[in-house]
């Protein structure tokens, strides 16, 4: 599949993805220097996702510094959709929004979509809570602050969203969700309407304070259409548009179309994944940009563009800059293998996921905390 032919939407991403035309299709702005250095002033340090633009664009992003400026403080808004396992692409972004919470001090209202998942896939329902239950897990180890972090699940908190939900619903009709999504007659109505559901968060604190609140959604550029679809509602309904920071997709293992995905057990490192679970799919599945032969690769060198070990430490586990470069140039002349650097790969995804599955492992204790009480 070539870049012409790529798809990108909620339910799939497949292909080698255009980041600059999907800018264009999406109408969304990139993330230049000038806004870098406004979110480094209130942040003191811009962190690396950003600054490698793994974080690439944005939607009213100065708009909502503006606010902040003026002393209206925003919220956080991201979620999961509740069907399997935790894969590294999904902790990618949540340990980019605790950055987030810690920089600038703000209240995170995370969504549940067990209703999506339950609708759009072949899964039960009781299955559904299974996989909600365990992915609270893992946001929670992730280190948000309980005080600052509500839990919101569709199907639980439906009293609290379906009375906003149902005035979004009102006002979007069929036809722009099958240009958004391109629906037909097939999908049931309840997919059809999962999108007011999806749009309610951002507006959530709003409802309940009374008073027009900013909010920042961080995520994957593929949930981007819900919001594009509801964007025009907002004023309609009395809010703001939320600002967007719209993330990459962290590489499946196989290669460098598509994303990771908890559906393919073989392009995907969980976060409950032994040490040796982690080393056996790095070794064995992970696409290398080396040469055929030592003796090429010494000549030649590797490239770290395509290399999927090289792309996760650029993404997520190397943070320090310097460190990087020296791995991407070792490798590039050649003087760096490719098993030494899937090496150092294994090494640092499995340091970090020794951490994080031991908060995992207290977390359960941690959910009453985290969950939104109306």
């Amino acid at each position: 599949m070539t870049k012409e032919d790529f798809k990108v939407t909620p339910w799939e991403v497949k292909g080698n993805i255009d980041y600059d035309r999907l800018i264009k299709e999406f109408g969304v702005t990139k993330i230049d220097s000038k806004l870098l250095k406004r979110i480094e002033k209130h942040t003191k340090e811009i962190h690396f996702m950003l600054s490698r633009g793994v974080f690439f664009a944005n939607r009213d992003l100065n708009w909502l510094l503006d606010e902040f400026e003026k002393g209206n403080k925003f919220f956080l808004y991201t979620g999961r959709g509740p069907s399997g396992k935790i894969q590294l692409g999904h902790l990618q972004t949540w340990y980019f929004v605790k950055w987030l919470q810690d920089k600038f001090g703000v209240e995170l209202y995370f969504q549940f979509t067990d209703d999506e998942k339950f609708l759009f896939k072949e899964s039960s329902y009781e299955e559904i809570q299974k996989w909600t239950h365990d992915n609270m897990l893992d946001v929670i180890a992730v280190g948000f602050d309980p005080k600052k972090t509500h839990f919101i699940v569709d199907t639980k908190h439906a009293g609290l969203l379906y009375p906003e939900a149902i005035k979004f619903a009102k006002k979007i009709n069929f036809s722009t969700l099958k240009g958004a999504f391109g629906f037909t007659n097939e999908n049931n109505i309840g997919q059809i309407f999962y999108t007011s559901m999806q749009a309610v968060p951002a507006i959530l604190p709003s409802v309940i304070a009374k008073k027009n609140i900013p909010c920042l959604i961080p995520l994957a550029i593929d949930q981007d259409p819900h919001f594009r679809v509801a964007r025009d509602v907002y004023p309609k309904l009395g809010f703001y548009k939320p600002s967007i920071l719209h993330g990459m997709f962290l590489p499946p293992l196989t290669g460098v179309d598509g994303k990771m995905s908890s559906s393919e057990i073989n392009s995907a490192i969980f976060s409950t994944d032994s040490p040796k679970e982690v080393e056996t799919k790095i070794k064995k599945y992970a696409f290398s940009g080396g040469r055929d032969t030592l003796e090429e690769h010494r000549k030649l060198g590797g490239n770290p563009d395509v290399d999927v070990s090289f792309q996760y430490l650029k993404f997520f586990f190397e943070e320090d800059d310097k460190k990087l470069k020296k791995i991407h140039d070792d490798y590039k002349s050649g003087k760096l293998l490719s098993g030494e650097l899937k090496q150092i790969t294994i090494e640092k995804i499995n340091a970090f996921l020794k951490e994080h599955q031991n908060r995992r492992e207290k977390a359960e204790k941690e959910i009453d905390k985290f969950m939104y009480k109306a």
